[in-house]
């Protein structure tokens, strides 16, 4: 696991339980999105593999119509780009 519900709450500043499901999944997706994007698996000591699936979830949770629309923005995809690159290539 790379990212708590706790901390991603917290990131995302929600302070209510009505959405805890629906961040949970959203973390599980961006975890596997992930494993699916690198074939690695991280864990929570990876920081960049912990800001990849918090920006992910970000943006997924911020902006619900993100993946019906693709409106994700020109510098969005270049900083999830930039930080898959570099994953896909550390060593775990």
């Amino acid at each position: 696991m790379i990212l708590t519900l706790e901390e991603t709450k917290e990131f995302l500043k929600v302070d209510y339980e009505d959405e805890d499901n629906y961040i949970q999944d959203l973390i599980n997706a961006s975890e596997q999105y992930l494993k699916n994007a690198t074939g690695k698996e991280f864990n929570s000591d990876n920081q960049l593999a912990k800001l990849y699936c918090r920006v992910l979830v970000n943006e997924w949770f911020k902006d619900r119509g993100l993946m019906q629309d693709g409106k994700t923005s020109d510098k969005m995809r270049f900083t999830l780009t930039s930080i898959l690159r570099q994953l896909q290539y550390c060593e775990v």
